[in-house]
């Protein structure tokens, strides 16, 4: 496959970025897209170029760390799929292919196609934890958890936090991340002591860092790499609802 590739270069956080026009001949159909930008660098080294930066860790859709805006998708455009899961063969030979890195506010560029999600590490660290005592560890059958709880936490707990539900959002909203992160607790025994706790404090930090509202259009599971409901903004509401009023 010969490819055009249209792709965001910015030097650093303070730099002026541009797009800039590659070429990236004889791409397997069976490489994945970060290898396909892989290939590129190495040419790219060999002319004594600054190769592309972009964010990649397990390459097996489950860091989340492989966020790029591909033709105006997060992800790119396949359904429940990583940038590192989408393989070449979903473009046409010739195509000419937009990268660009997600666009908002609480995740500034760092250069190129790398972003700073840091803001989601301070959500988690605000509340998104079950405090414990430490010790043996009890047998799993101990706590009896109703089937269709433990789905919906399980569910929730798919959420890797790439941030494509904020790149999605017109308003860079993180409900969908932050309330996947408060449901795969709440809906457990283990995560309803700290349950009023995690729900006011997660928000308000969510709004601290300058997410925006969430305004119901449904773009972020819609592009959600793991399909994650909205049922679950739903129930955020509901707790922190109950948890202002209690």
């Amino acid at each position: 496959m010969n490819l055009k590739l249209k792709i965001w270069r910015q030097a650093s956080p303070q730099a002026k970025g541009k797009f800039v026009d590659y070429e990236a001949n004889n791409i397997s159909e069976d490489a994945s897209f970060l290898e396909m930008i892989d290939i590129l660098n190495d040419e790219l080294i060999e002319k004594g170029d600054d190769p592309i930066a972009f964010d990649h860790d397990c390459r097996e859709g489950i860091c989340g760390m492989c966020s790029m805006f591909i033709n105006g998708h997060p992800h790119g455009s396949q359904k429940a799929t990583t940038t590192c899961q989408l393989h070449m063969r979903k473009f046409k030979d010739g195509e000419t292919i937009v990268v660009e890195p997600w666009r908002a506010k609480p995740f500034p560029v760092i250069k190129d196609l790398v972003v700073d999600r840091s803001a989601f590490d301070e959500i988690i660290q605000s509340g998104g934890y079950i405090s414990t005592t430490t010790g043996g560890v009890p047998d799993a059958n101990s706590i009896p958890i109703q089937k269709e709880h433990a789905d919906l936490a399980m569910d929730a707990a798919a959420c890797i936090g790439c941030g494509a539900c904020v790149a999605a959002c017109k308003n860079a909203s993180a409900m969908l991340f932050v309330s996947a992160k408060v449901s795969q607790f709440a809906l457990l025994p283990q995560g309803k002591v700290e349950a009023k706790d995690r729900v006011k404090s997660m928000v308000a930090k969510m709004d601290e860092l300058g997410f925006g509202n969430c305004t119901n259009t449904y773009a972020c599971e819609a592009e959600c790499p793991k399909e994650i409901s909205i049922t679950n903004i739903a129930r955020m509401n509901r707790h922190f609802i109950g948890a202002k009023l209690g």
